[in-house]
Order: C-alpha cells, then structure tokens, then sequence
C-alpha cells in the first residue's frame, strides 16, 4: 500500500522519502529547516453530525462525492478532526491525524491525493472519532469535530461544509476497561467493541447508501448562530471554533505491514490443532458451539494496529487481549518466553460477528502487544478466522547509527534500547505505549539524546521541547507531561525540562530555537528562585516533588523540619548551570550573572548543611537522616564536591555495582531505579572513572535471559515492559564507551574520549549533523589503535588518559600507549 508523503510547504511536496536519502547519504541529518509556514485564512468550516451529541463517545462517517475530468499533478488538502480521523480515497486508507497537540496549537495534516484520484467520481471519506470522558489522558479536546480544506480553489470542491454527508456509527464503540483483577494505572484509551450486525458495511459507497443514518454535515458550533462561527482559524485569525490551526511538522508516522504473531498456545486438539498453527497466514474454522483459545507470540514488543479478517459466526464473541508479557496465577509475569498456562491480562476489544462474509475489524487506535490472546465462542453457526495482520506504526525514524564491539551483550543491549525508544516514539515521545502514552519531561530527556545518537533527526525533539514550553502555567513553571487533559505538575521535572533544552543547544546547530526556549527557562528558574531560602537550600515546593522510584521506608526525597532539600537543590543546581551557560553564550548576560548567584548559594547551603565528614557523602538533607545515591551523583556531576574528592564518593556508592570492596557499601543508602541510573552514567564518566562503565550495565545483561524485548519500568514485578527512561545505555555506549560527543555548542567540534574497559574492540557510526562519524578501536599489544573518520568540516581531539591529539576532516589514525 503506498503512504502519502507529508507535505512541509504549501504548494511543494517534500516527501519522507526525499528526506530519507538526504539523510542517509550524510550530507546533513539537521532537519529541522523543514518546517511549513502556517496557513493562515482558512475558508472551510469544522463540521459534525448535526444532532449527535458533542462531547459523548462517538464515531462518526463522513464522505464526499467529486468528479475529476483531468488527471491531476497534484491535489492538496489540509485535514483535521477532534479527536481522530482515518481518512481514506475510494476506499484506500490515505492516512490518520491530527497529531496530538493542545487547543492553541491543534495541528493539520496535509496529504497529496493526486496519486490516488481517478478519472471521474472520486469518493473522499473520513471515520472520526471522539471517545469523551474514556480518551486517552493525553489527548486534549473540544468536541467532535472533522475538517477538510483544498490548498487552493482547485482543491476547494472537497472543503467540508453541509456538502458533506455523515452517518453516526453505531456498530463501533468504546470497550470500557474492566478490572477484574488486574488494577494498575492506564491513562491510555479504551479497547473498542464491533458489532458486525449494526455496522454500515458499505459506508464509503458512493451517494446516500443507508437513508435513515446519512444526513449532511452540521457546523461543529451549534451554541453561536452566526453563519461563520464553525469557518476554520489559525492563531492569526479571531475564532470562536476553539482550535488554532498550526501544521504538523512531523512526517505522517508508519503504516506498515508486518507479523502479528504464531500461535503458541491453543484448546483445539487434534486435525484442528495443526490447522491453528498456521494462523494467521492460513484460515482456521471455529466448530460452533465451542470456546476456544488462540494465542499469539511476536518475539518481541509491537505498537501496530491489528487487523482480523472474519466469515460467518453469526451472534459468536472475539475477545482480543493484549499483553506486552503473560502473568501466572499470581499475577507475576516471570520469564517473558515462558507461556504454559500463563495469562494476557490488560487492554481488550470485543467482535460481534454477523453472519457476514469477510469482515474486517481494525482498531481505530494502535495498540501495543507481544502476546495477543484470541478468546472465542461460537454460538450455532462456525466461525473462520480468513486471517489475520498488523501494521506496525510509530515515528519513522532513520537508524543511521552502528554499534558492535568485542562483547556481544552489548549489541543486544544496544539493539533492545534503541527498540525500546522506537516503542515510545510517535507523534509525542511517551513514558510507556502500553499503559500511559503521555510524554513525560524526564523520559523524555533521556530519549531525545538517544534520538540525536542514533538518528540525527531532531523534528520529534523539537516537538517535545516546544510543547512542554507551551504547557507553562501562569506561576512559571512546566506541567510534569504534555499534551495532556489532566494537568499534573512535578516540578523537578521543569529543570529537567531546561536540561533538554541544553542538550539541544548542545547536539544541534540551532541557535535560533534555543532562544525561542530561553523565555521558558527563565520563568521556570523565576518560580523555583522564590523557594531558595537564606541558607541557600530549596525548601519544599508545591505539587509532587518526585525525583526517582525509590525504594524506601523514608519519604523520598527527605526534607527538613525547616522544609530544605539537598537532594531538590541539586536539581535546581544543574538547571541553573545549564541555564547560565547559554545565556552567557547567547542570552542575556545578567540572567546569567544572576544564576551565577543564586548557584553560588545553593552550592554553599548544600556543602554547609548536608556533608556528613564522618560517612563522607552529603545527606539528602540537613537533618542527616537519609542518603541517597541520587543526592551524591548529582553532587559529583555539577562539582557540587570538589573535583578531587568526586572519585572517592563515587566509588563509595557504587561499590556494590563496581564489585570492588563491596563490605564497604553503604547499606542504608538509598538506591537508584533505572531511570535515575541514567545520570549515575553521567557522574561515573565526569568524575574519570568511565573505564568502569561497563559494570555499571549489569542490570541490564540480568535481564537478558528473561526475554525481554524492550527494557521496563522498574525491577523486579515492573508494571510496564517497555519504559523510554530504562533505555539510556543505548545513548551511554555511543557517549561514554565510544565516547563520541560535542567538544562545543552545536556539535561544532567533537570530543572523543573512549573508555573501553575490558573490551579489545568496538565500531561506532554516528550521525553528525555534517554527516558521519565512525570511530574503530582495537586495543593489543599494550596499544590503543584507533581510526576516526570525521565528515567535511567537523574537526575535533581524542583524549585517552592525560594524552590530548586534535583530529581533522577525513580519516584520523591514532596509535597510543595504555596505561601502566
């Protein structure tokens, strides 16, 4: 099936694929100059089903008839809906939108019909969808609403207006997610029930096919009478509608077939039995009158929509349920391969059959899964299975990078990170695909550096760095995930926030975007500069001041009787740092003069009030009660502690990890999950032990022989299989083992520091904004060889223990001495 490319500018069509080779011959992988202007007078108006409600779940169908005499080089349309739409050309599936955005920022997508028009009657047709008070708490709305306008007057005969026609959907509704057992939290949306024998199977046919569903489309705007209140608007135009129409400047994400599973489990014995197994690519028959199971294994995680095709049946029920692992009786889920009589327990949908030959029943909405349980019964008719597929979606993202070395655990260490950021990134990076879908500032840190490692496309970071600007309240500070419906406010995680937007100042030659943010940052540090008391310490802020999931009986992070944090403090001292650093370079020079202050305090208050000179690690707060891995590795990895003295409180807390003294191991230290881990990295490499890196991935190589696909949430009975925050060794193996990294602001020259540890060789290729970097390294005979190719124009140095040797376009060969 071939997908539309999105169109970056009015009028110019700019394929993905276009876009891909650029990226792949390395001329430049920086592609954020492919931003559309917005359109700014729009002439079609957002219309629904005159009398459905407007906020209740729904879906709805709407088409329009026109007639092409010539064919066409080009026929440009911009489509939007609230919440969803699927859009579709004589019956062919042209693509979905609108990427998830908020009221002031309600994103179009723009599709070339051209390709698809044929001489004569057209039949341009949309399912929308809005599933009201059970959508996903990242998707914000208004109403139901869908909207189509032509980029021109050419393309204006197919504007929505009342020539459109709409039926309501009664046959495909809301599955609400039942317990049953099974509580944890989901902020994803509902499973989704068809029920063949009211569904209009004929509804993209041409004219008015079921008399008594199809009416013409109303204004989305019932409570205002004027004529134009429903006309379309951008930011640049006063509207009533509610939604301020910007471009989407994401490429339009996968739609791709692939295998949805085999058949790893099943009830029917016998003949029938061989038959199953080859399902889905073969049909198999449901005698009636029975119950039987089917499940699915894809070997590894998915987010694809699933696609059953069915015949007869009538009055039979399919259960779907979707599992990223199986749980046993307990509700524990063990070894990920294992299967026996283990459960798929979490999101469903539900098929109706009618009778009916060949039906097709596909989500509205993708879901996520490795295992997929087909629950079935049949009732007087036998049901057949005709087959069954998935389309696999997410960011089309280009793998430009190379990763293998002399230990083979870390290729697949490499490869099930980098699967894990594919699993979380689609028109929003997201915490998890399964359970939540919300783009969360400190998951999302983490997998915009992991996307500059491996992809050098910095269009989805760009993204979620402007939306988590856009999310500021009034007070100044950033909500904790958006888009969301339900605001939610974790303040660590606005610094987190100014950190994403220095790493961006620091991988991308983007000046101009990173002042765009600076306005944020500022009112960010505004907010959090009322809470430093005298002493220099934070105390206390408002909302949820999460830090890591740690494992404690104490609270976490610990404050004082006066309400200070050492640990919270040394958040708002790395935002300070980063804050100071780019308006130093390319803000305002007092702000910077003025976080300089406010650092140098916080640095006094967190050394005077919590260094405990007798354990030789800075308490989590005055009172001395609590130590944690975090309050040190963030006091090492903004020299909080003198740089003499890092090492040593390095090595006091990971003593256990480095396997070295372990009777030295502070016991009462509160430890780090996977998330906080990420900047455990950080501190081991900025304090000279990078060396030691690779033993800090042990948790990571436990978790090999247990299956998993992607990496989760947690340890031990993790909620999520597939978490963005657990990833971050993908990123650390180009950075800290292959040691490739910006020497300066915008990746302008390149710093390589390997630290191979017990390694003898290793290969890297890495996108560079120029084109590719790609460093060889092979130690033997008590020698460092290397071969470093930079692209035209980028130079830089390697160091390798005190020695320092710049590097220049072209290839580099280096040879030197390990240390005695």
């Amino acid at each position: 099936m071939k997908r539309i490319s999105r169109v970056f500018y009015p009028r110019t069509v700019v394929g993905f694929a276009a876009v891909f080779l650029l990226s792949t011959a390395l001329s430049t992988t920086h592609l954020s100059a492919q931003e559309p202007a917005a359109r700014e007078k729009w002439d079609a108006s957002w219309v629904t089903h005159p009398t459905a409600p407007l906020r209740e779940p729904i879906v709805l169908h709407f088409k329009k008839s026109f007639a092409v005499t010539n064919p066409l080089a080009q026929f440009l349309i911009h489509v939007s809906a609230d919440n969803r739409f699927v859009l579709y050309l004589n019956g062919e599936r042209i693509g979905d939108g609108p990427a998830r955005g908020d009221l002031a920022h309600w994103r179009y997508q723009t599709f070339d019909l051209a390709p698809h028009l044929k001489t004569g009657e057209n039949i341009l047709a949309a399912t929308v969808w809005n599933f009201g008070v059970y959508a996903p708490t990242a998707q914000i709305t208004n109403r139901t609403a869908f909207l189509v306008e032509g980029d021109t007057p050419t393309e204006s005969l197919v504007n929505t207006g009342d020539s459109w026609l709409v039926e309501e959907e009664k046959g495909q509704i809301i599955l609400p997610r039942k317990e049953e057992g099974f509580s944890v939290y989901m902020a994803a949306g509902p499973g989704e029930t068809l029920d063949a024998k009211h569904f209009d199977w004929d509804w993209q046919a041409a004219g008015n096919t079921t008399k008594d569903r199809w009416v013409h489309a109303g204004p989305a705007i019932r409570e205002n009478i004027s004529p134009s209140v429903s006309i379309a608007a951008s930011r640049y135009t006063t509207s009533d509608g509610g939604w301020e129409l910007v471009p989407d400047t994401l490429p339009h994400m996968s739609y791709t077939l692939e295998d949805p599973g085999h058949v790893v489990r099943t009830d029917l014995v016998g003949e029938q039995q061989s038959v199953v197994q080859q399902f889905p690519q073969k049909p198999v028959t449901i005698p009636a009158h029975s119950h039987v199971r089917i499940m699915l294994d894809r070997t590894t995680l998915t987010t694809a929509y699933p696609r059953l095709t069915f015949s007869g049946g009538k009055d039979a029920r399919i259960m779907l349920t979707y599992a990223e692992a199986l749980y046993d009786k307990a509700q524990h889920k063990g070894n990920r391969n294992d299967v026996g009589d283990r459960q798929a327990l979490g999101i469903q949908d539900q098929i109706l059959p009618d009778g009916g030959s060949h039906r097709v029943f596909e989500t509205l909405w993708w879901r996520t899964w490795r295992y997929l349980d087909l629950n079935i019964e049949t009732a007087d008719q036998p049901l057949t299975l005709d087959g069954m597929q998935a389309y696999f979606t997410a960011y089309p993202f280009s793998n430009l990078a190379e990763f293998s070395s002399s230990d083979p655990q870390l290729k697949q260490i490499w490869d099930i990170g980098w699967r894990t950021t594919q699993m979380v990134a689609h028109e929003t990076y997201m915490d998890t695909p399964y359970y939540e879908q919300l783009q969360y500032a400190g998951d999302t840190r983490i997998e915009l550096l992991t996307t500059y490692a491996v992809t050098g496309d910095d269009r989805l970071p760009r993204q979620a760095i402007r939306a988590f600007n856009s999310s500021r309240i009034p007070e100044g500070i950033t909500q904790s995930r958006y888009p969301s419906s339900l605001p939610q406010y974790i303040p660590p995680f606005s610094l987190l926030w100014i950190g994403m937007v220095h790493d961006y100042w620091m991988y991308r030659p983007d000046t101009a975007f990173v002042q765009e943010n600076l306005v944020g940052t500022r009112t960010v540090l505004d907010w959090f500069a009322h809470y430093q008391q005298p002493s220099g310490l934070l105390r206390r802020t408002p909302w949820w001041n999460f830090v890591d999931w740690a494992e404690t009986k104490k609270d976490f992070p610990s404050f004082d009787a006066q309400g200070q944090s050492c640990l919270m403090t040394l958040q708002f001292i790395g935002a300070l740092k980063e804050a100071g650093e780019m308006e130093e370079a390319i803000g305002d020079k007092e702000k910077a003069a003025r976080y300089q202050k406010l650092l140098g305090a916080a640095v006094h208050g967190v050394m005077s009030g919590c260094w405990d000179s007798q354990r030789h690690l800075l308490a989590d707060s005055p009172l001395k009660d609590a130590f944690s891995q975090h309050t040190n590795t963030l006091a090492v990895l903004y020299d909080v502690i003198p740089k003499a003295e890092q090492a040593a409180v390095m090595q006091r807390i990971l003593a256990h990890d480095f396997g070295e003294d372990a009777a030295s191991t502070d016991s009462a230290l509160i430890e780090e999950t996977y998330y906080f881990r990420f900047y455990l990295a950080r501190a081991i490499d900025h304090a000279g032990m990078g060396d030691k890196y690779l033993k800090f991935l042990q948790p990571w190589r436990e978790l090999l022989p247990l299956g998993f696909s992607t990496w989760p949430e947690s340890t031990g009975e993790t909620r999520s299989d597939s978490h963005a925050w657990s990833a971050h060794p993908t990123y650390d193996l180009f950075t800290i083992v292959a040691g490739i990294r910006p020497a300066e602001p915008g990746f302008k020259t390149v710093r390589i520091t390997p630290h191979l540890g017990s390694l003898t060789a290793l290969d890297a290729s890495y996108p560079h904004p120029l084109g590719r970097i790609a460093a060889h390294y092979t130690l033997a005979a008590g020698k460092l060889g290397a071969t470093i190719d930079l692209p035209p124009g980028l130079s830089g140095f390697i160091e390798w223990n005190s020695t320092t040797l710049p590097l220049h376009p072209g290839r580099n060969e280096v040879s030197l001495p390990m240390p005695r």
